[in-house]
């Protein structure tokens, strides 16, 4: 019964580094729409673009995909873009 107690939190440690690579891969698939097709909307008026998805953009390229996604997300989709495919 021991050994079962340590091989489960091992078998753990893969998936959550698995799965913050795929936070990771699906926040620069964000990053990269929202700075296509999102800024460039408000460059064609006199409105900067909103400081929270600059604040998003950070949290993604720092590290804090939990923090950058849901607001990249509400942002694609406010402006009527679909959500990159998230594997």
């Amino acid at each position: 019964m021991t050994a079962m107690k340590w091989s489960f939190p091992l078998v753990l440690l893969p998936l959550a580094a698995m799965a913050q690579r795929n936070d990771a891969a699906y926040c620069n698939a964000l990053i990269e729409k929202y700075q296509a097709h999102v800024v460039p909307m408000y460059g064609r008026g006199s409105m900067p673009p909103p400081i929270d998805g600059d604040q998003a953009v950070a949290q993604c390229k720092a590290g804090d995909a939990a923090g950058g996604i849901p607001v990249l997300e509400r942002k694609l989709r406010n402006a009527g873009f679909d959500l990159p495919k998230r594997d």
